[in-house]
């Protein structure tokens, strides 16, 4: 029997991009998040459902979510939650406004080392960023070996995992030792659906300051009854973080330009069905080596 896993996922609350708009991004450069409807993050729903799976398998193994945000972004710890996740952290504080992939990374294991994991799971990269750097660099600062573009676990070992990884040309097969830190690629499985029992246990979740003002109300109550439902918020002090190395001050990563670039066709052609369009067409694409 596998032994039990402390599994943490690493979550982001990003921007739809596909209804991105001359206003998505600010004059400074950064993305105006508030134009933007919030989501989980794909890929990241990806590695929860890896973490998932290692908990189905794993008697008495749990999942966790830890994301740094704003406070909306409690609501994929609760979207998480809904789906099988046993609870989560939300790191968050305005002195963490302004990071780039680095001071990210750095606040996020300055949280892991308060809360102790055996393994670390994170989408392979955001689509607000498309960087693919805070895993690694999660696991540079946390000196844990790291495994990327994972697609499945093989086999759990008592003390390491064989993972399936998903490259350019082809697949590779690698074992890795426990703790670890792990970055899951789309080709994964899908996530699970929301659990309909798991939305009544824990639709009252809630952090600190969502329940600021709101002593009298039924959530409060329940969450005061009950310890499952409380998300846990750290703030920068609460996980003994370097001030120096947060937000812009710790982010060495400047933006010198932001464009607005319109894609706008310039010829078109509408085509028949026909046996000669069809035909015409694979002839222009094959002589400008689109096709073969």
């Amino acid at each position: 029997m596998n032994k039990a896993l402390k599994i943490v996922v690493l979550a982001k609350q990003v921007p739809d991009t596909r209804n991105v708009g001359r206003d998505a991004m600010t004059p400074e450069g950064s993305v105006n998040r508030a134009a933007l409807p919030a989501i989980f993050n794909p890929e990241d729903l990806n590695a929860l459902e890896v973490a998932l799976r290692l908990k189905d398998e794993c008697v008495g193994s749990t999942v966790h979510i830890l994301t740094m945000g704003p406070l909306r972004a409690a609501d994929i710890i609760r979207d998480a939650m809904f789906r099988g996740a046993d609870g989560g952290y939300l790191l968050t504080d305005r002195k963490f406004a302004g990071s780039d992939t680095l001071a990210t990374s750095y606040a996020l294991s300055c949280a892991l080392r308060q809360i102790g994991a055996d393994l670390i799971v994170a989408g392979r990269q955001a689509i607000d960023g498309d960087t693919a750097q805070v895993g690694p660099q999660v696991a540079g600062w946390l000196g844990l070996p790291q495994v990327t573009y994972a697609e499945e676990i093989e086999q759990i070992k008592d003390s390491s995992l064989v993972i399936r990884r998903r490259l350019e040309h082809g697949i590779e097969v690698v074992e890795s030792p426990l703790p670890a830190v792990i970055t899951v690629c789309s080709t994964a499985a899908e996530v699970r659906p929301q659990n309909a029992r798991l939305i009544l246990k824990y639709k009252y979740a809630a952090t600190r300051s969502e329940l600021i003002g709101d002593n009298e109300s039924l959530r409060a109550e329940m969450v005061a009854e009950r310890d499952y439902l409380n998300i846990v918020e750290f703030s920068a002090s609460d996980v003994e973080c370097d001030e120096s190395q947060l937000g812009q001050a710790g982010s060495p990563t400047k933006v010198k330009m932001v464009e607005d670039v319109v894609f706008q066709a310039k010829e078109s052609k509408v085509l028949t069905a026909s046996d000669a369009d069809i035909e015409g067409l694979m002839v222009e694409l094959m002589a400008s080596h689109t096709l073969g």
